[in-house]
């Protein structure tokens, strides 16, 4: 998609949330990220720190905590939950074991472009996925961070098309969906927390592992992956969340200064990915990972639709909720 036409799909949020902001008590916020500072996540948190420092005048300090300081991803959201962290950026699959519906969001081939990744997370989705962020996870959603699509890496053997898959170890995430979609495929999904991947990748425990371009390459995986295969079967979205107690506990004008930030820093990261995901791409070739494109995805996007949709459609609230999805996409 050209990028004047996802710009113009996110300038209205900004417009729409100058809102005023009153003066608090000096307050420090503690963010946990899973990912490198450099990565999608830091600068998606680096620029919701600068907004909420300058705008509240100092009043408002934050602290980032990146690269699973805190604990993994799906122990920072119950941390945020419970109170004692104030917010984080987590994959969104890591977030779905709290909230089962937003799941709908890791469905293998539903998001197809940066244009659909948008639409489902602003507008009538994106206040959908907060209500039920808020009552079933208990975090409050401020933003998003638009990954790009997971890409396969992998030190095995290069990866054109779904033979090539047989055999192959994947890390992935503790997330049933992408377990799924993974088997379908036909290959061997291993579930596995993030701060474990790099040593299980050095070590050959799996073979590979999939997430964006800016991902791997700030992750240095070029150190221990020798293949990437350009696959577009999920789209990487990451929320910035913060305790929904602790939102509640704030003065309006402070809510609605944090919202701001949030939209702020959720449209500076969107231009980021679309900019500069093709230079990690190309930063990853340079550290001598060979690139190839997938030889016959459409197969890969009918098995998912025609055998993995269907055995997690309870889980995400039923078929008729995914086709709402799909219709607010324009399919």
């Amino acid at each position: 998609m050209k990028r004047i036409t996802i710009i113009s799909l996110m300038m209205f949020l900004v417009a729409a949330l100058m809102l005023p902001v009153s003066a608090s008590a000096e307050t420090t916020l503690k963010i946990g990220l899973g990912d490198p500072i450099d990565s999608d996540q830091g600068v998606l948190a680096l620029r919701f720190k600068e907004i909420v420092e300058k705008t509240s005048g100092g009043n408002y300090k934050v602290d980032i905590f990146p690269a699973g300081q805190l604990g993994d991803e799906q122990k920072m959201v119950k941390d945020a939950r419970r109170g004692s962290l104030d917010g984080a950026v987590v994959a969104v699959n890591n977030i779905t074991p709290f909230a089962k519906s937003v799941g709908i969001l890791t469905l293998p081939y539903l998001m197809q472009s940066f244009d659909d990744a948008v639409k489902a997370t602003t507008g009538e989705l994106g206040d959908k996925w907060r209500d039920v962020l808020v009552k079933e996870a208990g975090v409050h959603v401020l933003g998003w961070a638009y990954s790009n699509f997971r890409v396969l890496t992998n030190s095995k053997k290069p990866v054109k098309n779904l033979a090539d898959l047989k055999g192959l170890k994947i890390r992935v995430p503790k997330n049933a969906i992408m377990i799924g979609t993974w088997q379908a495929l036909g290959a061997e999904p291993i579930p596995m927390a993030w701060p474990e991947t790099f040593t299980a990748l050095q070590q050959k425990v799996v073979d590979g592992q999939d997430n964006p371009h800016i991902t791997n390459f700030t992750m240095k995986f070029y150190e221990v992956q020798d293949y990437t295969s350009e696959v577009h079967y999920l789209f990487s979205l990451q929320p910035l969340v913060m305790g929904e107690k602790f939102f509640q506990s704030l003065p309006a004008e402070d809510q609605a200064m944090f919202t701001r930030a949030g939209i702020e820093a959720q449209q500076y990261n969107l231009l980021f990915s679309v900019t500069q995901s093709e230079a990690a791409k190309q930063n990853m070739i340079d550290k001598g990972v060979e690139y190839m494109e997938i030889e016959d995805e459409d197969q890969w996007s009918k098995i998912a639709m025609e055998k993995v949709w269907p055995d997690f459609y309870d889980s995400v609230g039923g078929k008729a909720e995914v086709d709402k999805v799909l219709k607010a996409l324009g399919r």
